[in-house]
């Protein structure tokens, strides 16, 4: 057969089924504010902001129109020993966004660009203050830091892990926060829990501080199927990586830009970090672009104390790319006009009460809730896990709702421009389907 007469063959797609998916293809063709419309031209209300990512809604003009203008004045321009007003702009409107201190920006293309970049800046520091020992990385448990090697290694997920060989060498990881005997069903973030950061102890007394150049923690663990964290255990991290002169850098690439509060879940729990790396929302995903934000000090570790010349041999083609740094200053723009991050706070109450509804539905053993992000967990079924949630994804699109399928959990996480009548579909929806599901 001929790709003319197979269309679906040519292309292998990211994190799908591929046979699967080419047998019965889900295809969109089209968005708008809240909703997709699939190539059948149904209207699928997108509960999943993409893939966490369009906070803003769908295809808005402003953004639109701010990537066309540039795209016809600066289709690109080089990033190294060069640079274009765009990226100056929006990094200087992410450092006031950022907790204080953290107003130096690294541009990426993408969240795994992002962690692996913020990885090397870690191991750069350590090495120019004179502790060049520092190279051990430590992660999390169920962890996802994208998909680059350096956050496949310090990420948690066995099956993003298993077929890649051995990964970096002097990795080590802190056990995940999630334990439903203690937390089943808790609204926001629960009470037990905290004392899991002292497992972080236990490492540097195995390795040795002088070993270990960062910790990477997201603060609320998303793609995993969304685990909350619990009370106290982010200040704790805190505490034991300052201690040490360990750098705490924290995962944002879900939880940036109004997903769970403010411009930052560090700003709204009140944990500053080292460094944060961020994406997805930060251009509202219509062009990728990725960040890091850096502390001062960690800046001018590596920069002042370099000699003449380059400072940190690393960087991307497309660092700061001008139609990215457009589409980023008109999201932000939004953001702000809209009150984007205001708005969803407002509805942060009635979200919650919503989506633990659901309590006592078929087959679900538990619901985690934090800001505009919902995971719903259901029992395994005997003999072919993951099943079950793969199932209600499939019938929900069928039935015009789009949710996201981790594991045995569905996860929500729609723009943040959704009224409570969005909220109400989505669940009624959700509570509908699962008694469907055998």
């Amino acid at each position: 057969m001929t790709l003319q007469n197979d269309p679906l063959a040519a292309l292998w797609m990211p994190f799908t089924a591929n046979r699967a998916f080419k047998a019965t293809p889900r295809q969109l063709k089209s968005a708008k504010d809240m909703h997709y419309t699939s190539d059948d031209g149904r209207q699928i209300l997108d509960g999943t902001a993409g893939l966490w990512a369009v906070n803003a809604g769908h295809c808005r003009p402003s953004i639109v129109a701010a990537i066309q203008k540039t795209a016809a004045e600066l289709d690109y321009a080089p990033p190294f020993q060069l640079g274009h007003p765009l990226s100056f702009e929006l990094a200087t409107r992410i450092a006031d966004l950022m907790p204080n201190g953290l107003d130096r920006i690294f541009f990426t293309n993408s969240g795994s660009e992002s962690v692996d970049t913020a990885l090397k800046i870690a191991l750069a520091y350590q090495r120019a203050r004179g502790q060049g020992t520092r190279t051990r990385l430590i992660g999390r448990e169920r962890g996802y830091s994208g998909v680059g090697f350096g956050g496949i290694s310090v990420g948690g997920i066995v099956n993003n892990r298993r077929q890649f060989g051995t990964l970096l060498a002097g990795v080590d990881h802190l056990p995940h926060t999630h334990n439903l005997e203690h937390n089943a069903f808790t609204k926001g973030r629960p009470q037990w829990g905290a004392h899991l950061a002292d497992n972080l102890e236990a490492i540097v007394a195995l390795h040795g501080a002088e070993t270990i150049a960062a910790v990477i923690v997201e603060p609320m663990a998303g793609s995993t199927g969304v685990l909350v964290p619990p009370q106290g255990y982010l200040e704790k991290l805190r505490e034991i990586t300052t201690k040490h002169g360990i750098l705490l850098i924290f995962d944002e690439v879900i939880t940036g830009f109004g997903r769970v509060g403010g411009a930052t879940a560090s700003g709204t729990l009140g944990v500053t970090p080292d460094m944060i790396t961020m994406a997805k929302g930060l251009t509202n995903a219509a062009v990728p672009m990725g960040a890091v934000a850096v502390s001062r000090h960690v800046h001018d570790g590596v920069v002042e104390g370099a000699a003449d010349g380059i400072e940190l041999f690393h960087g991307y083609t497309y660092s700061g790319h001008p139609l990215a740094a457009a589409a980023g200053l008109a999201t932000l723009d939004l953001y702000k006009s809209e009150g984007i991050f205001e708005h969803a706070a407002s509805l942060h109450g009635y979200w919650e009460d919503a989506v633990h509804s659901l309590k006592g539905k078929r087959h679900i053993i538990d619901i985690r809730n934090m800001g505009i992000v919902a995971g719903i967990e259901l029992e395994p079924r005997p003999g072919a896990p993951t099943k079950r949630a793969t199932e209600l994804f499939q019938k929900c699109f069928d039935n015009g709702l789009l949710v996201r399928a981790t594991g045995d959990i569905v996860a929500l996480s729609p723009p943040l421009i959704l009224q409570k009548a969005h909220i109400d579909e989505m669940v009624g929806r959700i509570a509908e389907l699962v008694e469907t599901i055998d």
